[in-house]
């Protein structure tokens, strides 16, 4: 069965308003030239769906089979700007994408798909699956449950208190994990930091690498792992006593408890540290702080 809803405005700008019930195992596919999308969860089958665009727009809503797609169009082919708030089942898989679009998804129990050209992304839950993807802007990610796989061109990413395998790329910006339990971590960025303060599972398997950045990293007590490290360029800093076992000319291995995990550090151009967690959370505490007050100056500079 196919349902089409064609809803038009008649003023300069439009909002749009509906509602319609869906079935459990139902998809939501969105695509947005540019403005924005926000996806929160609900505890009802049902979709609701505002959006704000021009008069000139028509949101186009096709229920079919178990995709519910929406898409807009304007009098003369792409519509401009068109602002979405949607409401889904907490069950309901998410797929978005869009061109200058940022994107935010709230409180969903299901597999996350967001893509976008030039945008920032806010995923907050997930389950299962979770892809994002952004050329040029940042990427948060909070309490995700499942596989995260996150790629930014031109951004930083952030990926706090996720569960499950996570692989994470930039080419410019930093990578922050925080709050991390994984047993398989493989993040790289060409030009940016990597901070992970999380779990090393005894048959966990980690590869965290930069070009050009530091890659700062907490080892929880008690861990149980070889670390291997190699740097072209930069220095190695551990706040605990480390007993190499094999050295070559810029790479270098040593093993903390029964060594059954893996931990790959590389980085051509920058330091590779070693830390504490408590140490490793001061240390960031500190720097937020620092950025705060920095955006509270410049805040006050443009009053």
């Amino acid at each position: 069965m196919l349902l089409t809803l064609a809803l038009v405005g008649l003023a300069l700008t439009q909002d749009t308003d509906t509602t319609f019930a869906v079935s459990p195992g139902t998809r939501l596919d969105v695509n947005n030239q540019g403005g924005e999308i926000i996806v929160r969860a609900w505890n009802e089958n049902r979709v609701r769906l505002r959006a704000s665009h021009s008069s000139r727009d028509r949101i186009e809503i096709d229920v079919s089979g178990s995709v519910v797609t929406v898409r807009s169009t304007g009098r003369h082919g792409n519509s401009q700007l068109v602002d979405y708030d949607i409401s889904v089942p907490q069950w309901m898989a998410v797929n978005l994408s869009g061109v200058y679009t940022d994107m935010r998804v709230e409180g969903t129990n299901a597999a996350v798909t967001v893509e976008t050209v030039e945008g920032d992304i806010d995923l907050r839950g997930g389950s299962g699956t979770v892809t994002l993807q952004s050329v040029e802007g940042a990427v948060t990610v909070t309490d995700t449950r499942g596989r995260v796989d996150v790629n930014s061109v031109e951004g930083e990413i952030r990926i706090t208190g996720a569960s499950g395998e996570i692989v994470a790329e930039t080419v410019d910006g930093d990578i922050v994990l925080e709050r991390i339990e994984s047993a398989s971590v493989d993040v790289n960025s060409v030009d940016g930091d990597i901070y992970y303060d999380g779990t090393i599972n005894n048959s966990g398997r980690y590869h965290i690498a930069t070009h050009d950045g530091d890659l700062t990293v907490a080892i929880p007590e008690r861990a149980n792992v070889t670390v291997t490290v190699s740097s072209f360029d930069g220095e190695f800093d551990s706040s605990f006593p480390v007993q190499l076992r094999e050295q070559h000319k810029r790479r270098f291995s040593f093993v903390i408890g029964t060594g059954s995990a893996r931990l790959e550090l590389e980085t051509f151009d920058g330091d590779i540290l070693l830390r504490r967690p408590a140490e490793m959370r001061s240390s960031r505490d500190r720097e937020r702080e620092r950025e705060r007050d920095h955006k509270d100056d410049h805040d006050m500079d443009r009053q």
